[in-house]
């Protein structure tokens, strides 16, 4: 591990978001020098040593260029979702690339794939596979479901549905992957160079054994209701989205059903020296998460 003394520049994207935010934390306390990057630079963290980049949005390749001048290694933490996100992505690659960035690590998703059932899983891998080929060291970091993702999605009414059939997720706390991505950034050796690590929880849990936990918690009952593709598509049409993001929603579910998502890895144990969260625990640590499942919430 190198000395923070000697430590090259980090840049990190999301630094307003929940995983961008906790790694630009623990890279500025141990004394890394960091440039935030954001589209509103307003809305980056205050924190010791760390400097804010001008806005700097994925898809503006000469703002990203930019922003990166001088920086060693990218921090790149996907897009938001968007028809146009692989197209963002590749112009902040070459950006990074253009400012003289040496390393990129990519927040990536699990079984990421160019024919994954999910769709939004299909981007990612178009991503790495621009990444592989740019010439940059590189280390991807592939998350299950976020553990957030599943209060968050049952509803008010206390029902988690969605077609994902009886199909297991490894979900993982973004605080798991935030420290996993640490980990990788604060060794600026070449160790973890082309290395691909699943970034999930302890174990694979069906939704139904979710909405279980949920009731435990909650004091009330949580059911999972399983939905056909269908089904799924008109519980969600009030939403008004665009079809592209429902399937993204939809397709979300079904990889579920197709085993695509209950790999159970050991590499945030293995990068962090922690056992990995189990959504139990996150749920006893984070009672926000599901308040609006509470009576009177």
């Amino acid at each position: 591990m190198t000395s923070p003394l000697t430590s090259p520049l980090v840049a990190v994207t999301g630094a307003s978001g929940a995983v961008g935010g906790r790694v630009a934390g623990r890279l500025a306390r141990e004394g890394v020098p960091v440039r935030l990057l954001g589209r509103d630079p307003s809305r980056l963290p205050r924190l010791p040593g760390a400097v804010a980049a001008p806005p700097a949005p994925y898809g503006d390749g000469e703002a990203m260029r930019r922003a990166l001048d001088g920086a060693h290694t990218l921090f790149l933490v996907s897009a938001h979702e968007s028809p146009d996100r692989v197209l963002e992505h590749t112009t902040a690659v070459d950006a990074a690339l253009a400012a003289g960035v040496e390393r990129i690590v990519y927040v990536s998703f699990l079984g990421a794939a160019p024919d994954a059932t999910f769709t939004f899983a299909r981007d990612h891998w178009h991503t790495e596979a621009h990444i592989r080929v740019a010439g940059a060291r590189h280390t991807f970091l592939r998350d299950s479901w976020y553990l957030a993702a599943i209060p968050a999605m049952t509803g008010a009414d206390g029902i988690l549905r969605g077609p994902a059939g009886e199909g297991r997720v490894s979900a993982v706390s973004h605080q798991d992957i935030a420290d996993a991505a640490s980990a990788v950034l604060l060794d600026a050796g070449t160790g973890h160079d082309g290395a691909t690590y699943d970034l999930t929880g302890p174990e694979a849990f069906t939704l139904a054994e979710a909405a279980g936990e949920l009731s435990r918690r909650t004091g009330r009952t949580i059911r999972y209701v399983p939905e056909s593709r269908e089904e799924a598509y008109a519980s969600r049409a009030h939403y008004g989205a665009a079809e592209w993001e429902v399937a993204g929603w939809v397709t979300s579910y079904e990889a579920i059903a197709a085993g695509e998502l209950e790999t159970v890895s050991d590499a945030v144990p293995t990068l962090t020296g922690r056992p990995a969260q189990n959504l139990a625990a996150y749920l006893l640590e984070n009672p926000d998460s599901y308040r609006h499942l509470l009576p009177g919430g």
